[in-house]
């Protein structure tokens, strides 16, 4: 069993957060696969996100605030 380290991408209304977490790799067919406490952190993300909580979605990783830019 390996393991790789991927950011995901946790978007949620204007905002977005770049999150680690670990691939687990191995041999069987549901690889690769999330640790279940990667799993819980990219919901506990998603969720601070959704209430607005941007000092607790940020203990996870960093956060940007996505804005319109205007098309001429």
């Amino acid at each position: 069993m390996a393991q790789r380290v991927k950011t995901k991408y946790v978007h949620e209304g204007k905002y977005v957060a770049e999150v680690e977490v670990a691939l687990i790799e191995d041999n069987t067919q549901w690889s690769p696969y999330l640790s279940v406490d990667d799993a819980y952190k990219l919901d506990d993300v998603r969720d601070a996100l959704r209430e607005g909580d941007l000092d607790a979605a940020a203990r996870y990783g960093r956060i940007y605030e996505m804005r319109p830019v205007a098309s001429q």
